[in-house]
């Protein structure tokens, strides 16, 4: 691995460049150390929790969309964005409901432009557990296609290095591939339930396993792609008429990496409580051993808007100097004027 490292290095020599071709060689070489792209506001991307978190919201339709720029501080940024569309339904003349979803990821990192597509379908179904419209068991799947590609010109290798100076007519004498593609698929369960008899109060559990298929996922190397375990919590509690309080966290085992993600915010109506003007949202999250996360939200019906910035607490803060990224999220859900809307079949969840 030391000498791979040392094969490679920048035509300016700069720190940043240094950053950004060694954090692609190690994705290029080492299976453990690439894991997949994630979100500070991941409670934003339900589809990549979990597919059985599709739908678990009051309305009928809901649209997100998710930015995301990090380490611009240490190398080249890197930008992630998702966008992600559900369409909810009911199912027959019970009160079980279906939801078909698309997951749109994309990535673009670091000095040699290594960009990442995914275009993931999704469907998952809602069985009621009880007549009171309150309890429901949620089995979903995810499959599609990844593509990942990169800019070999702005790869530089000591193969073109003639004696005396970087020489870029040169080949680099490698034989990584400058694109490739694969199918990919994940399948999950989730479990929610209002507490009590108001639907103001209620909480979901849900375990997925990503990568199910075990794809080829490397450009350098014939590897499979880790398969990933993600297990998932959220709670909202009222705080009297005018004010709730919603948790969320996320627990990752991915090979031998862990990741721990969670927080809570706290939301204020503005206007009449049934029926609000505004809900502002303040709160923080903590992604263990990496990151500390403050978030502001504001809702204005139907939409949502939300931004957090990642605050270093990690060995990567001396680098980056405690900047992390930030992130923007945008939301629409809303309700349609048709027979199979669920607007009188679903009380819960409201997260």
């Amino acid at each position: 691995m030391a000498d791979l490292k040392n094969k490679y290095y920048s035509k300016s020599g700069s720190v940043r460049q240094k950053w950004s071709f060694l954090l692609f060689i190690l994705c290029m070489s080492v299976p453990g150390w690439c894991q997949d792209l994630h979100f500070s506001q991941f409670y934003e991307a339900p589809l990549i929790r979990n597919p059985a978190l599709a739908g678990l919201f009051e309305g009928d339709v809901r649209a997100q969309m998710v930015y995301r720029n990090q380490w611009g501080s240490v190398t080249n940024p890197y930008q992630t964005g998702t966008l992600s569309g559900e369409y909810k339904f009911a199912v027959g003349k019970g009160d079980d409901f279906l939801t078909t979803g698309l997951q749109v990821l994309w990535d673009r990192a670091g000095a040699v432009a290594l960009n990442t597509t995914h275009l993931l379908p999704a469907v998952n179904y809602h069985k009621s557990m009880n007549a009171d419209k309150n309890r429901y068991v949620s089995l979903g799947f995810t499959g599609g296609w990844v593509s990942r590609s990169l800019d070999r010109s702005k790869v530089t290798t000591n193969n073109q290095y003639d004696g005396f100076d970087y020489n870029g007519s040169l080949p680099d004498g490698e034989t990584f591939l400058a694109n490739y593609s694969y199918f990919d698929a994940g399948v999950g369960m989730s479990y929610n339930s209002s507490i009590g008899d108001s639907k103001e109060n209620n909480f979901f559990a849900g375990l997925a396993y990503h990568h199910f298929n075990r794809p080829i996922n490397s450009f350098y190397h014939s590897l499979q792609h880790l398969p990933k375990w993600v297990a998932s919590g959220g709670l909202r509690t009222a705080m009297g008429d005018y004010s709730y309080l919603t948790i969320n966290a996320d627990f990752s085992i991915q090979g031998d990496y862990k990741e721990l993600i969670g927080g809570a915010m706290y939301s204020r109506k503005i206007g009449d409580f049934e029926e609000p003007d505004y809900i502002v949202h303040i709160g923080g999250y903590l992604r263990w051993d990496d990151a500390f996360i403050p978030v502001v939200k504001l809702d204005y019906h139907p939409f949502s808007l939300g931004f957090s910035y990642d605050m270093n607490v990690s060995q990567l803060r001396t680098a980056s100097q405690g900047r992390g990224g930030f992130e923007l999220s945008l939301t629409y859900t809303g309700f349609l004027n048709g027979a199979g809307s669920t607007k009188d079949i679903l009380r819960c969840p409201r997260f």
